[in-house]
């Protein structure tokens, strides 16, 4: 179990010791190799045709591909796991919405509230998408990377941030005022109006 490592004219020998590790470089398979006698340090990527340790070789392999096989049996299960636990809670979803009406009315009224509440906070359409007509615009935000306008709707007491681009497609009048409402002149050598 040696390795031959050619050097300057003289061919010295040096022992594998063991097996740390294995890649493919160029197609070709490398083993790093801890050699006996040195230290860590000393660790280096030899090509496979280099090594004369067969019995190290196989048993790295084999150790591998065992480690290999009982990382995909552990994934497999943890994904048979989840797809178990999804399918259960699917079930345990379409079993209440199957039950029936009355059962439900029987709940609790403070959670229907938060249902709905929740529902209303998360699924309800905002901006332009609620097909409002645009009244004005109250202010305007860049807080999340974008430029955001405070839109008030017709019709309706309440505002939705929507992106200035949408606006600017959407009511170009509405944010010509509103940026119009707040320019301010500097009158130093001119004449104002």
């Amino acid at each position: 179990m040696s390795d031959n490592e050619s050097g300057s004219g003289n061919e010295e020998e040096y022992t594998v010791e063991k097996i740390l590790d294995r890649r493919v470089v160029k197609g070709k398979v490398e083993y790093y190799i801890k050699w006996e006698g040195y230290g860590a340090d000393e660790n280096t990527w030899e090509p496979e045709e280099n090594l004369t340790c067969p019995e190290l070789i196989r048993d790295f392999e084999e150790n591998r591909k065992n480690k290999e096989a009982k990382k995909k049996e552990k994934e497999k299960a943890v994904a048979t796991k989840r797809s178990s636990s999804i399918r259960a809670s699917s079930e345990e979803n379409s079993k209440e919405s199957s039950a029936p009406k009355k059962k439900k009315e029987s709940n609790d009224i403070s959670s229907d509230k938060k249902e709905k509440k929740k529902s209303k906070s998360d699924d309800s359409p905002k901006g332009f998408a609620k097909n409002l007509e645009p009244e004005t615009i109250l202010g305007a935000s860049d807080s999340t990377g974008e430029l955001m306008l405070l839109m008030k709707w017709k019709g309706v007491d309440e505002a939705d941030l929507v992106p200035a681009k949408e606006a600017n497609v959407k009511c170009p009048q509405i944010v010509i005022k509103f940026y119009e409402e707040r320019l301010t002149w500097n009158s130093s050598g001119r004449n104002s109006n």
